[in-house]
């Protein structure tokens, strides 16, 4: 049996009534209960959201979006990248509702819990149904790999500086500065 987004919402309004909250993806016809990330991949998140959003925003190239964020795919899949950015041409107004669009980037940050194949199979569906950059960050091996549809994958480290000229021109951020800072 093949789900649809209405059961999806009917579900999503079933666990509300009793006072449980999930974030649910539908995937393939099925839906997928996502694990909460661990705080290691949240901070990473955040912060990359932080560090896009300064710099899109007051040059009003588009909307960042979080992990709350779904989006209607072509597929009709409902997924949430961990972090996604829409250009402003594409998305003038955000809906009340999921995006009905294929995000032009999208990020995935590995958690504790998942393994690296699967983050890269849904970038690449990702990059299959329009997205024009995929971004894989892993915090365990402190790398960053970059995928387009055009190029092979280029890995980035500690020492590497990352940057998207298709959409965030003169934006860069230095891959260490993704990771969460130790205290003293």
């Amino acid at each position: 049996m093949s789900l649809t987004i209405k059961d999806l919402e009917k579900l999503q309004t079933q666990l509300c009534e009793v006072h449980l909250d999930y974030q649910l993806e539908l995937i393939d016809g099925k839906i997928i209960v996502m694990d909460p990330s661990d705080i290691v991949s949240s901070e990473i998140g955040a912060e990359l959201i932080r560090l896009l959003a300064n710099w899109i925003k007051p040059r009003k190239l588009g909307r960042v979006f979080d992990s709350s964020g779904g989006f209607i795919l072509p597929n009709s899949d409902l997924t949430a990248p961990d972090v996604s950015f829409v250009s402003a041409e594409r998305l003038r107004r955000s809906p009340r509702y999921f995006g009905e669009l294929v995000p032009d980037f999208v990020v995935e940050i590995k958690s504790q819990s998942e393994r690296i194949k699967p983050l890269k199979e849904k970038i690449q569906s990702f990059l299959s149904m329009g997205a024009r950059v995929g971004i894989l960050v892993d915090p365990d091996k402190h790398t960053v790999t970059i995928y387009r549809t055009d190029s092979d994958p280029i890995v980035l480290t500690d020492g590497d500086v990352l940057t998207i000229p298709e959409f965030f021109p003169g934006w860069e951020v230095k891959i260490s500065e993704l990771w969460p800072v130790e205290f003293e």
